[in-house]
C-alpha cells in the first residue's frame, strides 16, 4: 500500500472516530440533559411543598389551603431542602448540560444559595417585622379567577385557620427590630385588614356556599383579623431599646447584591459606573434646558449655575400634569396609545389575549411605591395582570401637587412605558411564555426591572411622545429632558442604595442628592427615602440591568449591521424567561 494510501486510510479513520467521538458526546448531553429536566421537576414539586405561598403567587393552586407557620421547624424544613437539593445539583456538570439547562442550573444553584445565606446570615425573619404579612396571598385568592369562587372560598377558609399561630410565631422570631420595618409592618397589616372585610364580604356576596358555611368563614375571618390587629398592637408596644439599624453594612451590601443581581459587575463597579452616568445626564439636561430656554422663558436670562437652570426648566414642565381625580382614568388612557404606537413602530409583538387591569392600589400594598404590577405567574397564564396604582384620595392639596408635579404629562408616559407596555407587564407576559419554569419562577429582578428601564429609552429613541401620537418623528426636546430626568431615577436609586446602605448616608445627604441632582419633588424624595431603608439592593436592579441590556443590543448590532432587527431582538432577548442579562447574552452569542 502506498504512503499516500496509508495517509488517506488513517485521515478516513481518524475522520470516522471523530464523528463516532461527536455523535456520542451528543448522546451523552442529551441523556444528561433528560435527567436534568426530570430533576427539574422533581425539584419544583418539593419547592411548592416547602414554599406553598410563593406556589400559590405565579399559579399553581395546589397548597391554596396552607399556610405555613414561620416558626423554627418551618425554616430547618427549608434548610434541609436547600441542603438536600445542592447535593443533589452536585451530580451535574453544568458543562456538559445544554445551553438553556446551563442556566436553569446556575438559577437553581444561586436560589438555594440564596436562601441559606438568607436565613443563616442576613436573619431578617429576626429584625424585619414586615417579612409577616398574610395580607396579600388571600387577597390574590379573591381577586384572580384562576377556579370557581366557591372553591377559592373553600381553601381561604382552610388556609385561615392557622393565621393565629402564624402571628404568634412572629413575635417569638422577632428580636431588636428596625424601627423603620416595624412602622411598615404596622400600616401594611392594618391596610391589610380590608381582605378580610370588605373584600371576603364582596367574594361571599357572589358565591353559592352555603349560609352555614358562610357564617363559619365569617367567624374565622374575624378570628383573623383580631390575630392581625393584635400583631400590630404588639409591635407598637414592644419595647425595643437597641432596635438594629436599618442599613446592611458593606459585607451583606456586597453579598446580597451578588446574590440578587447575577450581574457581572460587582457593587462597586455598579455604583462608580452611576456616578458617571449621573454626569453625562447632566451634560445632557443642560444641552436642552439651554435649547428650551427661549421657549418658556425668553425674557429671562438663564442662570449661571447649570443645575438651577435644569431645575428650574423641569419646574416648569412639570406643570402640565392631571388632576388628583383623573390620575388612574389618564392611565386607562395611555395603555391603548402605547399599544398603537409600538404596533406601528414594529417593535415587539403584544398579545391582545392577555389583559391588563388598572386598578387603584390594594392597601395592603401601600407603603413603598405608587405603582406596580402584579401578574398571574407561569400556571395561570390567564388569569389578570393588574396594573396597581396608589390613589391620592384622602392627601391634602400641597401634597397631592407634588405628586402630580412629579408624575406629570410626560414622566406619568413614561412611568407607563416602564410598568406596562411594553415594560413589565409585556415581559412578564413573554416570562410566563418561556418553556423553561425554572426561568419562569426564579426570574432575575435585574434583567425584570433593567428591561422596563431599557424600554423607556427605546420608545424615545423611536419617536414615541404622546402629544404626537404614531406620527414617524422625533419626541420633542421637552420628552427627552423629562427622559433623562427620570432616567436619574434608576441612576440615583443605585447611587442612593449603595451610599445608604455600605458608607452611611444621612436623611439629609440622601433627600439633597434627589431633589438637587435628580430634581424630584419633596414628596418623591422622602418617599424614596422611606423605601431605601426598608429594602436594600433592590433598587439597584435597575441600572444594573439597564446598563447590561443597552450594553448588548449596541454589541449585537454592531457585530449584525444591516442585518439588525429590533423586533427580533426584543422577542429573542424575552424568550428565554427573566434569566440574569449575562446568560441571555451568552445564549444570543452564542448563535452567532
Amino acid at each position: 500500500m502506498s504512503d499516500m494510501k496509508k495517509n488517506v486510510l488513517l485521515f478516513t479513520c481518524v475522520s470516522i472516530f471523530c464523528f463516532m467521538s461527536v455523535v456520542q458526546a451528543k448522546i451523552t448531553v442529551s441523556e444528561t440533559d433528560k435527567k436534568f429536566d426530570e430533576w427539574k421537576q422533581h425539584f419544583v414539586e418539593e419547592l411548592w411543598k416547602v414554599y406553598p405561598a410563593w406556589a400559590s403567587s405565579v399559579g399553581y393552586h395546589k397548597y391554596d389551603d396552607v399556610l405555613i407557620v414561620p416558626d423554627d421547624a418551618a425554616r430547618t424544613k427549608e434548610l434541609d431542602f436547600c441542603k438536600k437539593s445542592i447535593k443533589e445539583l452536585a451530580q451535574f456538570n453544568p458543562e456538559s448540560l445544554s445551553d438553556a439547562n446551563k442556566t436553569d442550573y446556575h438559577l437553581v444553584r444561586n436560589q438555594l444559595g440564596g436562601t441559606l445565606w438568607s436565613i443563616n446570615l442576613l436573619k431578617a425573619w429576626e429584625w424585619d417585622p414586615s417579612t409577616y404579612n398574610i395580607s396579600g396571598s388571600f387577597a390574590e385568592m379573591l381577586s384572580n379567577n384562576y377556579e370557581p369562587l366557591d372553591n377559592r372560598l373553600n381553601n381561604f377558609y382552610k388556609r385561615m385557620a392557622n393565621i393565629p399561630a402564624y402571628y404568634e410565631a412572629a413575635k417569638r422570631n422577632i428580636s431588636s427590630p428596625t424601627k423603620e420595618h416595624t412602622a411598615l409592618a404596622i400600616e401594611q397589616n392594618l391596610g391589610g385588614v380590608s381582605v378580610f372585610t370588605t373584600d371576603l364580604e364582596d367574594a361571599l356576596g357572589k358565591s353559592g356556599l352555603s349560609d352555614a358555611m358562610r357564617q363559619n368563614i365569617k367567624e374565622r375571618a374575624a378570628t383573623a383579623i383580631t390575630a392581625i390587629k393584635d400583631y400590630a398592637d404588639w409591635l407598637k408596644k414592644l419595647k425595643n431599646d437597641n432596635p438594629r439599624s436599618f442599613r446592611l453594612g458593606k459585607e451583606l451590601y456586597d453579598q446580597k447584591f451578588n446574590l440578587e443581581m447575577q450581574s457581572g459587575y460587582t457593587a462597586d463597579q455598579i455604583y462608580e459606573k452611576a456616578l458617571q452616568h449621573k454626569k453625562d445626564l447632566h451634560d445632557d439636561m443642560i444641552r436642552l434646558t439651554r435649547q428650551l430656554w427661549p421657549k418658556y422663558f425668553s425674557s429671562e436670562p438663564m442662570p449661571d449655575n447649570e443645575l438651577q437652570a435644569i431645575r428650574k426648566m423641569i419646574d416648569k414642565l412639570s406643570l402640565k400634569h392631571v388632576t388628583p381625580d383623573s390620575f388612574q382614568s389618564a392611565i386607562d388612557k395611555q395603555i391603548p396609545e402605547l399599544i398603537a404606537f409600538i404596533n406601528a413602530k414594529n417593535l415587539i409583538y403584544i398579545d391582545p389575549s392577555k389583559p391588563l387591569v388598572v386598578r387603584k392600589e390594594p392597601a395592603y400594598m401601600a407603603g413603598v411605591a405608587g405603582a406596580s404590577i402584579t401578574s398571574p405567574g407561569p400556571y395561570d397564564k390567564n388569569g389578570n395582570t393588574y396594573y396597581n396604582v396608589g390613589s391620592l384620595s384622602g392627601w391634602d392639596k400641597d401634597k397631592a401637587e407634588s405628586y402630580l408635579r412629579e408624575y406629570n404629562h410626560y414622566i406619568l408616559q413614561i412611568l407607563n412605558i416602564h410598568e406596562a407596555i411594553p415594560g413589565h407587564y409585556t415581559q412578564l407576559v413573554y416570562a410566563n411564555q418561556s418553556p423553561s419554569i425554572i426561568k419562569a419562577i426564579l426570574g432575575n429582578n435585574a434583567m425584570i426591572e433593567g428591561w422596563a428601564v431599557y424600554t423607556e429609552r427605546m420608545m424615545l429613541e423611536n419617536g414615541y411622545d404622546g402629544d404626537k401620537g404614531t406620527a414617524l418623528n422625533e419626541a420633542s426636546p421637552e420628552m427627552w429632558l423629562m427622559y433623562y430626568k427620570w432616567n436619574l431615577r434608576s441612576t440615583c436609586n443605585t447611587i442612593l442604595d449603595y451610599s445608604v446602605h455600605t458608607k452611611n448616608m444621612s436623611r439629609d445627604e440622601a433627600l439633597s442628592l434627589l431633589q438637587d441632582e435628580a430634581f424630584q419633588q419633596k414628596g418623591e424624595a422622602e418617599g424614596k427615602w422611606k423605601r431605601v431603608s426598608v429594602t436594600q439592593v433592590q433598587l439597584c436592579c435597575y441600572f444594573t440591568g439597564y446598563t447590561e441590556i443597552y450594553d448588548f443590543r449596541q454589541e449585537l448590532k454592531n457585530k449584525k449591521g444591516d442585518k439588525f432587527s429590533l423586533k427580533q431582538f426584543h422577542e429573542q432577548f424575552l424568550s428565554y424567561g427573566s434569566a440574569p442579562v449575562k446568560y441571555i447574552r451568552e445564549l444570543m452569542m452564542k448563535e452567532l
